[in-house]
């Protein structure tokens, strides 16, 4: 899913953050997992500036937004870039990301060592916890991909509904690969 976010600061006027969501991990709250903090801040100084800033800051946005939509465009794609991506240090997430792409896409091999990976962490926290129960059953469904793309199915729908968007059927009907 795309997000953009025009966030305020300490000062009046805004940042930018424009970035991808997966919405295969369950969650009740926006997140960047992809893109993020664009650099610089519009200040506002008076509302005739402001508005022009604003504008420039629409218009980074929607082209960001759109190379984001190009390099995602459906599923063999988004794998491709997950699984070319060297984790960064400390970002569970991108074996995590990598690992169900890799599944999804039928790269069984690469779905476990990348899940492998999730499953070496030291898990300090109730959400790894959660997330490496995940990994561990994602490990054991990578010989069945119907199953792993059930599981995958029905972790989008309950991500989705936590977010108040719309089901995957209203999505398919609509055509569309992007929230």
């Amino acid at each position: 899913m795309g997000i953009i976010e025009f966030q305020p600061g300490r000062n009046d006027g805004s940042y930018l953050n424009v970035g991808v969501m997966r919405l295969w991990q369950e969650r009740d709250h926006l997140a960047f997992d992809v893109g993020g903090r664009e650099p610089g801040f519009e200040r506002f100084v008076n509302p005739t500036q402001f508005a022009l800033n604003a504008q420039t800051l629409v218009r980074r946005a929607a082209d960001l937004a759109l190379e984001n939509r190009a390099g995602f465009i459906d599923l063999p794609s988004t794998t491709d870039f997950l699984t070319s991506q060297k984790p960064r240090p400390g970002y569970f997430w991108d074996n995590y990301h990598a690992g169900i792409a890799a599944g999804l896409t039928g790269d069984t091999s690469t779905a476990r060592r990348r899940l492998d990976q999730v499953l070496a962490e030291d898990a300090f926290a109730l959400w790894m916890i959660q997330a490496q129960e995940s990994a561990r059953q994602l490990h054991a469904l990578a010989e069945e991909p119907e199953a792993f793309r059930d599981w995958a199915t029905k972790a989008t729908t309950s991500c989705r509904q936590q977010l108040k968007l719309q089901t995957g059927e209203e999505t398919a009907a609509s055509g569309s690969y992007w929230s």
